[in-house]
């Protein structure tokens, strides 16, 4: 089984790698400038303003991603020119600077492994330097150290955007089509733009039952009202129902979350359930709190449910999934890890952040009758960028 690490924990080192690879940058460039022909003066100015550069390019980046930042709806050439930036350089230079380490260990074990091999065959003498191969061979690493920065340019700006609606296909007891949203993350990286295209989205899917299963913002509540504004829009059959995600209770009051959602019109089930009824019969929706931030109390979310009622449960986070399968609940939602965000996938299996903090970073699960599915989400959490985790939007007809 693969290790499992506290996200926290994976935060730490990820900010440690970030700090390392700007050293390195710096290191390198202030020795590049220092091998050129200018004069001493210039060395010294131009090595104090790559510094400075990429030292604001790190705080700016490292103030986004911790610090609210409540401008709403700001406009595309703001979030291009200003934010996207120093996300996509902070994401860039890490990956870029384990790349250009891992390069020069490899041509130092290879030079050694030369030296070795023509002591061994009694070749004193180095053979002559092949100019062209080493210009070759140059350009080559320079085109991988680049490589990562031109991926999280592309993760940013095209695929966090180009969203897939998932169809799946399950068991339940009763017939009805069910859309799931998750983790929209409303903030400077999810303007209320995009959240209006993703209403509209679920709107054109005809839900008989809308969920929203958490995270609806980033990192300040002043995005909540639009976003639910926009959530709002959509009229579903048997109604829209929503339960809160760790965001929510990072930046926000529970009853100043209540209230909110009781504003528009969005059944909150916080430890709670709501019977709905219909021409083939009752079901149920359940709600938990979320499980780390929050209260959860499975129990109370379903003390008073008739046990043959088919019930719906959703939870931010999907590692409620054994004990609603002990309940012989037949379908939990959950989401949360957006499906790594950024994954890498390997003929042993995928590789990220949320493959390695849980069993359950993304799609279908199973435990007897019970299914459990994790969404990827629409929106981004620390970094704007996604890569091999496209946002989804979840259609689920119930059988």
């Amino acid at each position: 089984m693969m290790l499992r690490m506290h996200f926290a924990t994976l935060r730490w080192i990820i900010l440690a790698l970030a700090v390392l690879a700007q050293i390195y940058f710096f290191v390198h460039a202030r020795r590049a400038i220092g091998s050129s022909r200018r004069s001493a003066r210039f060395k010294s100015q131009a090595s104090r303003l790559v510094g400075a550069a990429i030292g604001l390019l790190f705080v700016m980046n490292y103030y986004i991603m911790v610090r609210p930042i409540p401008w709403v709806d700001a406009p595309v050439t703001v979030q291009v020119g200003l934010f996207d930036p120093p996300a996509v350089w902070g994401l860039g230079s890490i990956f870029s600077a384990l790349i250009l380490c891992l390069t020069r260990v490899a041509v130092g074990l290879g030079r050694t492994g030369v030296r070795v091999y023509r002591g061994l065959a009694g070749r004193r003498a180095p053979d002559p330097v092949n100019v062209g191969r080493r210009r070759f061979l140059r350009a080559g690493v320079s085109g991988l150290a680049a490589a990562p920065f031109v991926l999280s340019g592309y993760g940013a700006a095209y695929a966090s955007k180009a969203y897939e609606v998932q169809e799946l296909t399950l068991p339940f007891g009763r017939l009805m089509r069910v859309v799931q949203l998750t983790d929209i993350h409303a903030g400077i990286y999810m303007n209320r733009e995009e959240i209006r295209r993703y209403a509209d989205q679920v709107i054109a899917l005809q839900p008989d039952v809308f969920v929203l299963t958490g995270d609806y913002i980033s990192n300040s509540m002043v995005f909540l009202p639009g976003c639910l504004e926009e959530m709002a829009r959509v009229s579903a059959r048997h109604g829209t129902f929503a339960t809160l995600g760790n965001h929510e209770h990072w930046y926000g009051e529970l009853s100043e979350l209540q209230a909110i959602f009781r504003e528009y019109r969005i059944p909150l089930l916080n430890n709670s359930h709501q019977v709905i009824q219909t021409e083939r019969g009752p079901f149920a929706v359940a709600g938990i709190d979320d499980l780390r931030t929050g209260n959860p109390d499975l129990e109370a979310a379903l003390r008073g449910l008739d046990a043959t009622i088919p019930t719906l449960l959703l939870s931010h986070r999907p590692e409620i999934f054994p004990q609603a399968a002990a309940y012989g609940i037949p379908l939990t939602l959950a989401g949360h890890y957006h499906g790594g965000q950024i994954k890498l996938s390997l003929p042993g299996g995928d590789i990220s952040l949320a493959h390695l903090s849980t069993p359950y970073p993304e799609g279908l699960y199973r435990i007897n009758a019970s299914h459990l599915y994790v969404s990827r989400g629409v929106g981004t959490t620390f970094t704007p960028v996604r890569l091999n985790a496209r946002p989804e939007v979840t259609l689920f007809r119930l059988i």
